[in-house]
């Protein structure tokens, strides 16, 4: 037997490993591989086809890199972006949106001794081989309908973007208010031109979808702010727990200010939840599990209620757009139901505590997505 077909057998006696739960197996699998330092390629090689499969079925670098980021380590988390970015490294174009996952990777180098590093890598193996199958949410890298790259951000995005940055930035309520607004504004009047032009195209788009991050501590509070932008937005998500993602399906002039404006109402409430909180501790109060969960849930309530109400009377602006709209909710409502045909609505788990709701709400009134700001701080 030659000395590369000996490698290749030792890398596959190891990667038996893999399948089973046995730490002893682990571990001798692990002294096999750095026993041989010719096998390192090898077990390279391999790495690349085990992302390769999780592509193909349905698993985006984000999705890959959360589910190691929270059940693994940070030495996993980096072998891991070293090893996806090396994988995706060898297509000509990439999918929507892969270019900045890919960017967000970590791949600095880890060191340790060679069994200390063939154990983290056959642990990362053993997650990689177990993934399911997800309902994918876009084409994978090298598909032959892989469709040709945008042009570059809209106008109307980077204005979006620049507005809720200026927004998380300040240090002053009133004027986050009034940026996020407007920001609430330029998306809501976006997608009634897109609705517009839509309707006088010939053949129709389809919905997309989205996978966003939606992680601990309180990830249900989270999921539900998600699920109410979505919803304001034209869009559904639908929360995936086990995993710590939400998909959100709409339009694609919709997906990515959805996915915006979370993100910054999450940061927004995050940060108005400290601030009540070091009130809270002024007042002799310590802080508690229960008041930020109560502040998340009744920010992302009443956040809702309110993004509802600025959709509604935009679009009502437009009348002769209705039907447009109501068409491709329906188009939405259809293609979530053909990704997800077993949903099921969650029950709301957490302590309750009415100072913390009562912060949360507060600080979603001061959210300012309305016109009118006196009626926005007169309350519900």
């Amino acid at each position: 037997m030659g000395r590369e077909a000996e490698v290749s057998g030792t890398v596959e006696r190891a990667l038996e490993a893999l399948y089973t739960d046995d730490e002893r197996a682990l571990d001798t699998a692990a002294s096999l591989l750095a026993a041989d330092p010719a096998a390192d390629a090898e077990l390279a090689r391999r790495g690349e086809q085990f992302v390769r499969r999780a592509w193909e079925r349905g698993w985006q670098p984000a999705d890959v890199v959360r589910l190691a980021r929270r059940d693994l380590r940070e030495e996993h988390v980096r072998l891991l972006g070293a090893l996806i970015a090396t994988e995706t490294g060898g297509y000509e174009r990439l999918p929507a949106r892969w270019a900045a996952q890919i960017a967000e990777l970590d791949t600095r180098p880890w060191k340790a001794d060679r069994f200390s590093y063939a154990t983290a890598v056959l642990e990362l193996y053993r997650l990689l081989v177990r993934l399911p199958s997800l309902d994918p949410v876009g084409p994978v890298p090298g598909d032959a309908l892989l469709p040709p790259p945008a042009a570059g951000e809209s106008r109307m995005l980077t204005r979006v973007r620049a507005l809720l940055a200026k927004a998380e930035a300040t240090g002053y309520p009133e004027e986050a208010e009034a940026l996020t607004a407007k920001a609430q504004e330029l998306m809501a009047r976006h997608s009634l031109d897109e609705a517009s032009l839509a309707a006088g195209a010939p053949a129709g788009e389809t919905p997309g979808a989205v996978r966003i991050g939606v992680g601990a501590p309180y990830e249900q509070a989270k999921a539900i702010l998600l699920d109410a932008v979505a919803t304001a937005n034209h869009c559904r998500a639908v929360w995936n727990e086990a995993y710590g993602f939400s998909t959100v399906i709409g339009f694609e002039a919709d997906l990515e200010p959805v996915e915006l404006l979370y993100t910054s109402l999450l940061v927004q409430g995050t940060s108005a939840m400290t601030r009540a909180e070091a009130e809270q501790r002024a007042g002799g109060r310590k802080r508690t599990k229960s008041f930020r969960q109560s502040f998340l849930l009744a920010y992302a309530n009443r956040l809702g209620a309110r993004l509802a109400s600025t959709s509604r009377r935009v679009a009502a602006e437009t009348p002769t757009l209705l039907p447009v709209l109501a068409s491709r909710d329906v188009a939405v409502t259809s293609r979530t139901d053909e990704l997800f045909p077993e949903t099921r609505t969650t029950r709301v788990r957490a302590m309750w505590d009415e100072a913390g709701w009562t912060h949360g709400t507060t600080a979603a009134n001061r959210a300012g997505l309305g016109p009118d700001r006196r009626a926005v701080r007169g309350g519900s």
